[in-house]
């Protein structure tokens, strides 16, 4: 049975394994903050839990049918959601003129090359769920909008996330949960202008075969 232990200490039990499998090996060298192994072992497991396939099962069940006969995909939502965004003006990072929104912004929205998204609006498109019309600035390009089947599942995306969250956190008090908000939303924006990790697994492996 595990116990539960500050942050800065070993997890005992049976999760002892699990988080020595996710904790970065220092190789006799001591972390200058154990604290950063245990946020790093907790960012895995939930990663693992904020993809499970149960996760997608509920939110199809109360999605509206209209996806072109296909079962609704990760991939379809992360589209929705981008568009959802940057129709609301989210990202005023892009390029794109006001009122815009293209294939290309998606993809800077989802931080993947444009081929990738241009393949997943596609999906989007043949789901129902994103329509396409010709850009009033430049009618080489699409503008992109959501259709009325792609609003239903952004509402009940957004309604299962907040369940979802609330039944996580219900032993929560208010402030707790604030507090939590506060510091997430700050650990997201620094990872968001510092995006190093994903560029440093190749060192990672470099630094692994030269030991």
């Amino acid at each position: 049975m595990a116990t539960e232990t500050p942050a800065t200490k070993r997890p005992t039990g049976r999760n002892t394994a699990e988080h020595e499998q996710a904790a970065p090996e220092s190789h006799g060298e001591p972390l200058s903050d154990p604290a950063l192994a245990d946020i790093g072992a907790a960012l895995l497991q939930l990663r693992r839990a904020w993809v499970k396939p149960d996760l997608m099962k509920r939110i199809r069940a109360q999605a509206p049918a209209e996806t072109g006969g296909r079962p609704l995909q990760l991939s379809n939502l992360m589209v929705v959601n981008a568009v959802a965004a940057l129709t609301a003006g989210e990202t005023p990072g892009t390029d794109e003129p006001p009122g815009e929104i293209t294939v290309g912004a998606v993809a800077e929205r989802l931080e993947i090359d444009p081929s990738t998204a241009s393949r997943l609006v596609g999906h989007a498109i043949d789901a129902g769920l994103v329509s396409r019309r010709p850009s009033p600035v430049d009618a080489r390009r699409a503008n992109l909008g959501l259709t009325e089947p792609g609003l239903r599942v952004k509402q009940v995306a957004d309604r299962f996330r907040r369940a979802y969250l609330d039944e996580l956190m219900a032993g929560w008090t208010a402030h707790e949960r604030t507090e939590f908000a506060r510091l997430l939303t700050r650990f997201t924006d620094a990872a968001a202008r510092a995006p190093g990790y994903a560029d440093g697994i190749g060192r990672i492996f470099e630094e692994a075969r030269a030991d």
